[in-house]
């Protein structure tokens, strides 16, 4: 068990830097993050990168301008496309809502410290309204043997060459396309989300600060600049941890050989595995952009408002941001391209001036949906040595909720450790049963 308490040597910087993404993938996740919705310093995000990172003397842009077989399950197949990428197929095929099809095959790379969780239970109540089969994690597990890569084997329900398919998949893994398309059906729709790499890092660091992990004055700043001075890391997946869920090799820096052409092929591969990349700066965008790919609606998508707006983010310096980029190369490249193909997409499949419309249409449904179910936050959390303000540890439901509501606040506030629990219940009952 990792100690809350320890005190970490001041010059260990690549054990700390990589302790900030690896217990973020690995403790932050299953201490409550997750499962129990603690939500750090979110809100603040997308208010910095839809203008800029904030560092001490310098602005620094975040957004980046685009350059000029057995199957059970009961939904339509659709034929193969030929040569086109996932991608182009996602742009062809997803024409004004009213006369798409609804997409009911789904996989969601639930990438860490990204908000995925919010769009995984946004899937969950989906697919539950539906009546849909999720592929979940053998013996009510919530991640399919992370930090492995994925294996048909590990789903539950799923036994040596079984053709068992099912409608989504949404658990943390490391992405392996060949293994997962053993359970999903050919017409599954791909689909993850990305951060920016220095957000990721305060993220992260802010997380296990509050958390006391890192006790005492630990500086970002510092922790970043003595990790490239001994590069040295225990855990692999601190380097380009994103490039590590969707299953490459993350050991690129700015100094590895041939470093371009290996995020070229990175990124050729994920254009043609994944329809769509999301942006986290720009989660209601994604949203909406998302809705228009899965011929879904806006009730579909929508969740409660971001939170923790109020609080401020941490000051880096010049150098510290360009270090980052450094040991996170592929990341950033990674980030760089997705972050323009995005607003290509929109632009393309929704419009700049319906996307402003539907956003705000989100926004107040959201904001409905909040005020509807809320009546505010539970036992919020002071760190003064910190300085980052409340954060927010759960909710309480509103008690004078109609009936009819009710169900729908309960799902939403529903943490994912328990709705996969849930889920796992209702779906493999007898196996539950012996658990």
């Amino acid at each position: 068990m990792f100690p809350l308490n320890f005190v970490i040597p001041r010059r260990r910087g690549a054990v700390l830097i990589a302790s900030v993404l690896f217990a973020v993938g690995f403790i932050v996740e299953v201490f409550f993050l997750r499962e129990h919705r603690f939500s750090v310093n979110k809100e603040q995000t997308v208010h910095i990168a839809e203008k800029a990172l904030k560092v001490k003397g310098q602005r620094v842009p975040v957004r980046v301008k685009p350059k000029s077989g057995g199957v059970k399950d009961q939904s339509q197949m659709q034929s193969p496309r030929g040569s086109r990428t996932s991608m182009d197929s996602a742009l062809l095929d997803n024409p004004d809502t009213e006369h798409c099809q609804r997409k009911s095959h789904i996989v969601f790379l639930n990438t860490h410290q990204t908000e995925g969780s919010k769009i995984q239970n946004i899937l969950y109540r989906y697919g539950e309204n539906r009546g849909l089969t999720f592929a979940l994690p053998k013996n009510r597990d919530t991640r399919f043997s992370y930090p492995e890569y994925f294996k048909a084997q590990f789903v539950e329900g799923v036994n040596g060459d079984s053709a068992t398919k099912f409608h989504i998949l949404c658990n943390d893994m490391r992405f392996r396309k060949s293994e997962v398309a053993k359970v999903m059906p050919e017409d599954t729709f791909y689909f993850s989300i990305l951060r920016h790499p220095v957000l990721l890092v305060q993220s992260a660091f802010m997380f296990l600060k509050a958390s006391a992990i890192f006790p005492g004055n630990h500086v970002l700043d510092s922790l970043v600049e003595d990790s490239l001075t001994n590069p040295m890391s225990p855990n692999k997946s601190a380097f380009n941890n994103l490039a590590f869920d969707f299953g490459f090799d993350n050991l690129v820096t700015t100094e590895a050989k041939n470093q371009e052409n290996k995020a070229a092929k990175v990124i050729a591969n994920m254009e043609k595995d994944f329809h769509l990349l999301l942006i986290n700066e720009y989660f209601d965008e994604s949203l909406v952009l998302l809705k228009h790919t899965l011929c879904w609606s806006l009730e579909d998508v929508a969740t409660f408002m971001r939170r923790n707006a109020h609080q401020r983010p941490l000051s880096l310096l010049p150098d510290t941001v360009e270090d980052i980029k450094t040991y996170k190369a592929l990341d950033w490249k990674i980030y760089r391209h997705f972050n323009a193909t995005f607003w290509h997409k929109v632009e393309s499949v929704v419009g700049m001036k319906e996307m402003k419309r539907e956003v705000s249409e989100l926004r107040q449904l959201q904001a409905k949906l909040t005020h509807s179910c809320l009546a505010g936050v539970v036992a919020p959390y002071h760190n003064n040595n910190f300085g980052v303000g409340k954060l927010s540890l759960g909710f309480n439901l509103n008690t004078t909720v109609k009936p009819e509501i009710k169900r729908k606040c309960q799902k939403c506030v529903t943490p994912v450790l328990q709705y996969t629990y849930n889920l796992y219940n209702k779906q493999f009952s007898k196996k539950a049963a012996k658990l």
